[in-house]
């Protein structure tokens, strides 16, 4: 007798698809060294009173990014973040929905990934005990294929590190080295560079202006605020390894 998963590969008609979007959204807590994911507790079946990503299928007349900004939307009070494409994960059999006794209906997701500022984010959920931040290390088993997709969006978030200003979209518009550094070490890990090296580098390239104004954080000297400056960092748009 064959199985659903072989009845549907001899199918030679077109799949019938609903398209959801699933967010991965990343907050940098500089304060505890720590990467947070945003997670919610499903209501509904499948995967009822389990973790996952925060989601939503395609309205009509709805882009996906509209989609996506929804979602943040929903869940968060944010100033600043990033917010990009993914991904798109739709193998068959993804979702326990497919089946033909359920609703018989593949569904796709195309998945985004957001950064803001831990300090920046505040939740909206109605009710807090069914949404939280996670350290990115203690992420449970989550429902669907989440785990997947929250894996390749950690990914894709430390690549682009090395080599795109997305750090800048979830600072203030003025900062100290050190704050851009703590952000670095945060998601990357302290090892990835020592605080002279990083500070030499990045003043070298040129693309930070130093506003002249000096601010007092604890018994240390005065430390310079910064303002990233996208004009002079355009020539580095897209190389790799200028962060890093």
């Amino acid at each position: 007798m064959k199985t659903d998963e072989q009845k549907l590969v001899n199918k030679t008609e077109l799949e019938n698809f609903k398209v959801g979007v699933d967010n991965v959204i990343f907050s940098v807590d500089t304060q505890l060294n720590r990467l947070l994911v945003l997670l919610i507790k499903r209501k509904d079946e499948p995967f009822s009173g389990q973790w996952s990503l925060p989601g939503t299928l395609v309205r009509k007349g709805e882009a996906l990014e509209q989609s996506a900004y929804r979602i943040l939307a929903e869940k968060i009070q944010v100033k600043n973040l990033y917010l990009e494409q993914l991904y798109t994960f739709g193998g068959p059999w993804r979702d326990p929905r497919e089946s033909p006794d359920s609703y018989g209906v593949r569904y796709l997701s195309v998945s985004y990934f957001a950064l803001v500022r831990f300090e920046d984010a505040n939740l909206i959920a109605k009710n807090l005990s069914s949404i939280t931040w996670y350290p990115i290390q203690k992420v449970p088993k989550l429902a669907f294929d989440h785990n997947k997709i929250l894996e390749y969006g950690y990914r894709r978030l430390r690549n682009k590190l090395e080599y795109s200003p997305i750090a800048f979209d979830v600072l203030p518009e003025v900062f100290t080295l050190n704050d851009l550094y703590q952000l670095y070490c945060t998601i990357l890990g302290e090892n990835f560079s020592d605080y002279s090296n990083f500070r030499s580098r990045l003043l070298k390239l040129g693309f930070l202006c130093d506003t002249g104004v000096k601010v007092s954080k604890g018994a240390g000297r005065p430390a310079s605020l910064y303002r990233f400056d996208a004009e002079a960092f355009a020539p580095f748009k897209d190389k790799p390894l200028v962060f890093i």
